[in-house]
Parts: C-alpha cells; sequence; structure tokens
C-alpha cells in the first residue's frame, strides 16, 4: 500500500518497531521510523496532525491496533484506515474513531468465491454489502444485438460501465454498441441480478 501510495506521488512514513521488518522495506520506502506507534510521546514527535491519512496495518494484535487508532484520533489525525480480522474488531474500530476498516482476510475470501463460486463471472469488487462491479460473460443470445435492442438496464437492472476485448477496457459503450462472442462485460448491480442476467443462454 505504501509503495502504491509513493508510485502515485504521494510522501509516506513509516512505522515499525521491528527493526528487520523495517530493514527490508527501505527499498521500497524511503522514510522509516522504527518506534512502537503505541507511545503517546513517539507519536507526539511525529506531527500526526501534518498527515492526511493514517494507515494501521497490523493485523495479529488487535489491542495494538485499537489503541494507536484512539491515539491517532486525540493527536488530531484527520482520517484513520485499520486493518480489522473479525467482525466485533472492525465494529469496535468504528466506534472508537477509525474512519474506514480494512477487512482483508473476509474481502478477499468473498471475492474469490463470488469469482470461483459462479458461472459466468471472472471478477468483482463491492460497492456495497449489496452492489458491486463485476466483470463477466456475454451471454449468447446477447452477441449480434445491441445494448439499446436488448434493453439491458430495464429488462436486467444491471447497467454496462464498459466492455473489454483482452486486456482492453472500452468505458461507457455507446447504446448502439453490438455484443460481440470475444467480448466481456463490466456491469453494475447486484449479484443476483448479474447472475440472472448472464446466466440466460
Amino acid at each position: 500500500m505504501a509503495q502504491k501510495f509513493i508510485e502515485n506521488g504521494h510522501e509516506v512514513l513509516a512505522i515499525d518497531k521491528n527493526e528487520d521488518r523495517a530493514d527490508d522495506a527501505v527499498g521500497q520506502i524511503q522514510q522509516i521510523l522504527i518506534g512502537d506507534a503505541t507511545e503517546e510521546r513517539f507519536m507526539e514527535s511525529l506531527g500526526i496532525r501534518n498527515f492526511d491519512l493514517a494507515v494501521i496495518a497490523i493485523g495479529e494484535n488487535f489491542q495494538s491496533v485499537l489503541e494507536i487508532t484512539v491515539l491517532l484520533k486525540d493527536l488530531g489525525c484527520r482520517f484513520v484506515v485499520a486493518r480489522a480480522t473479525r467482525d466485533v474488531h472492525k465494529k469496535l474500530l468504528l466506534r472508537n474513531g477509525a474512519d474506514y476498516v480494512v477487512y482483508a482476510e473476509r474481502e478477499i475470501a468473498e471475492r474469490l468465491a463470488i469469482k470461483f463460486g459462479a458461472d459466468n463471472i471472472f471478477d468483482y469488487v463491492e460497492l456495497t454489502p449489496e452492489i458491486g462491479i463485476y466483470e463477466v460473460a456475454i451471454p449468447r443470445k446477447w452477441v449480434g444485438q445491441s445494448i439499446i435492442e436488448l434493453s439491458i438496464r430495464n429488462k436486467y437492472h444491471i447497467s454496462i460501465l464498459a466492455t473489454k476485448k483482452g486486456e482492453k477496457i472500452f468505458p461507457l459503450p455507446d447504446p448502439a454498441h453490438v455484443f460481440e462472442s470475444d467480448e466481456r462485460l463490466m456491469v453494475m448491480g447486484t449479484l443476483k441480478d448479474v447472475e440472472s442476467a448472464v446466466d440466460r443462454d
């Protein structure tokens, strides 16, 4: 995550109390401090108010994650992203100052379950618990017909965001776009509606 922030032009300061882990990350992150983020004096010295975002990426020690979350908010941090491994941890973090909680293991598991458990769905990104963006195969009956002819939104209650050929994505296709057999679609909707649409041959 830090590396991606840096690639996008943001300045990143990383903190780890494990010197070996910090040494391993020097190639990717230039600014790394060795210290305990649960220590108030150490955190005060960093000028937390000057940061736009703080990410707590500890996975195993929930007590530390909770302590750091509260401490960051007390020190004036604008936005705190924390990592949780259980539902109850997520609730506690949100109640104690976290602005956003990442439930990485669960999110990946759910994404893989949809990807490998649903026919004709190749990828999935959750937007809300109900709505997601799905990469799907084009139903055989759609080939040779246009978006407007099939009345996709009205009939299937899904929105087509893009078409995809190979690795190329073509966003916001025209209503007159005619489906081809070697395309995939990026659609938005509920899983039930998406499955209902793409399972119809």
